[in-house]
């Protein structure tokens, strides 16, 4: 079912491979206006779709904080309810987001590698 835009009911034609994921993010407006948490379900060079906490409008230009990638900012090429999808302003590695993220100070030497000292004689 195609209207005269091309698009069918799961949105514009993809430029780019998708890669499915589940991230949670914030998203807010280029100006900063808080636009609430969104689950980022699948990601690509170019773009993503993201379950909202609410609507965001087509063509709203937003911001976003992607684990691994850092700040990203696009529009809004879709909405339907509280599902976007968003064009990037500028092509990721969208593979970034899916290392894993060290916590802070987890940075350690790993047990096997480490001089382990006999424990000191009680006197």
């Amino acid at each position: 079912m195609e209207d005269e835009q091309g698009m069918s009911e799961r949105g514009p034609a993809r430029s780019a491979p998708r890669d499915s994921l589940f991230l949670l993010t914030s998203i807010s407006t280029a100006d900063g206006i808080d636009l609430g948490k969104a689950r980022i379900r699948n990601l690509s060079a170019t773009g993503l779709m993201a379950d909202c906490e609410r609507a965001v409008a087509a063509g709203t230009r937003i911001e976003l904080e992607l684990r691994g990638v850092g700040k990203v900012s696009g529009s809004v090429a879709w909405s339907r309810e509280d599902k976007i999808g968003v064009a990037f302003d500028e092509a990721i590695d969208p593979q970034l987001a899916r290392k894993p993220v060290a916590a802070a100070g987890s940075q350690q030497m790993p047990d096997y590698l480490r001089v382990h000292q006999p424990p000191r004689a009680r006197r």
